[in-house]
């Protein structure tokens, strides 16, 4: 039952249009670095649970400042990255990006590896939301079970069945967003989520 009690708090917690799962999804449209994207969000995901799990959250909540300076850092990536996903939807029609296999490395819409490594661990950890859900509140939760190493783990697995299951069960999607019109309203969609994202970590100041 402990388990379960964390795999269910964990689903729940990371289940949520956020701006690390638009991305993932993205990346999963594209069918580009998908493994190495579910690999750093399950990755940095076990970790902070871990972290949290072992009383981090409590040290993180005695020093709030830590929290207001990811926060502004966390706002200002977001801003740049929904307007970078704002000039992807204002593109001519004629830049399609393809769906049905991976970009060709060197391509227009390809990005590398490294790029693509550094936004995801940017959307991860500069994400103050992430410390309070994952680190804090999972983690207090946590002390609260006799087992609550059993309980880390249900989370853990939580977070690695939710984003391999968006990250790979994005292709499915793939015939509806064929034409370069839908990424456009998808690249659209993300700019607005990202740009969201941004002011609510501002007025929440």
């Amino acid at each position: 039952m402990t388990y379960l009690a964390g795999l269910g708090l964990g689903l729940s917690l990371i289940v949520a249009i956020g701006a690390q799962n638009v991305f993932v999804l993205r990346q999963g449209l594209r069918r580009e670095h998908v493994g190495l994207v579910v690999l750093i969000c399950a990755a940095s995901d076990a970790v902070l649970i871990a972290a949290g799990v072992a009383g981090l959250g409590a040290a993180i909540v005695a020093v709030p400042w830590l929290l207001t300076a990811a926060r502004w850092a966390g706002a200002a990536f977001l801003a740049v990255y929904a307007v970078l996903a704002a000039r992807r939807a204002l593109r001519p029609a004629g830049e399609r990006l393809e769906t049905d296999d991976a970009p060709r490395a060197g391509g227009p819409s390809a990005s590398s590896a490294r790029a693509v490594a550094a936004t995801c661990l940017a959307l991860t950890w500069l994400n103050p939301h992430v410390y309070l859900d994952t680190v804090v509140l999972l983690g207090t939760v946590a002390a609260t079970h006799e087992a609550r190493w059993l309980f880390a783990a249900g989370a853990v697995t939580g977070s690695i069945l939710w984003f391999a299951g968006l990250g790979y069960g994005a292709r499915l999607l793939s015939g509806v967003l064929a034409r370069p019109g839908a990424w456009r309203v998808l690249d659209g969609a993300i700019a607005l989520v990202m740009a969201a994202i941004a002011v609510s970590l501002i007025v929440a100041g």
